[in-house]
């Protein structure tokens, strides 16, 4: 069971790592094979599944992501708490996202799945 400390520790160094836009540390809370699940994969790196694996892939994205949106910046909203998951509600640069972070066991995200308005 994912506790309210976790969460709230994981999205507020999460939202910072992304704020600062320090790629290297928004990477670190990721499991080296994770997937990543959003329309934006779609848009920004013309993949019609809109997922993508592996830190060397999704960090290749965000990248390019970093580089499109220089003014990217997160406003935290809230945290929802589950069992192995989490969901961090934030403001985005276009509007509200939703972001739910399914983590192993040694508390790495294996999966995400980002959501927009």
């Amino acid at each position: 069971m994912i506790t309210s400390e976790f969460a709230n520790q994981f999205a507020q160094e999460w939202l910072s790592a992304w704020n600062s836009h320090n790629l290297e540390a928004v990477l670190t809370h990721y499991a080296d094979d994770f997937e990543m699940i959003s329309p934006y994969i779609v848009t920004i790196a013309g993949d019609p599944s809109g997922s993508l694996h592996g830190k060397k892939e999704i960090g290749q994205y965000w990248a390019a992501a970093l580089a499109k949106y220089p003014g990217l910046c997160f406003d935290l909203r809230q945290v929802l708490i589950g069992v192995q998951s989490i969901v961090i509600y934030y403001q985005g640069i276009s509007g509200m996202a939703g972001e739910t972070f399914v983590f192993n066991q040694e508390g790495k995200v294996i999966k995400s799945i980002a959501h927009y308005e």
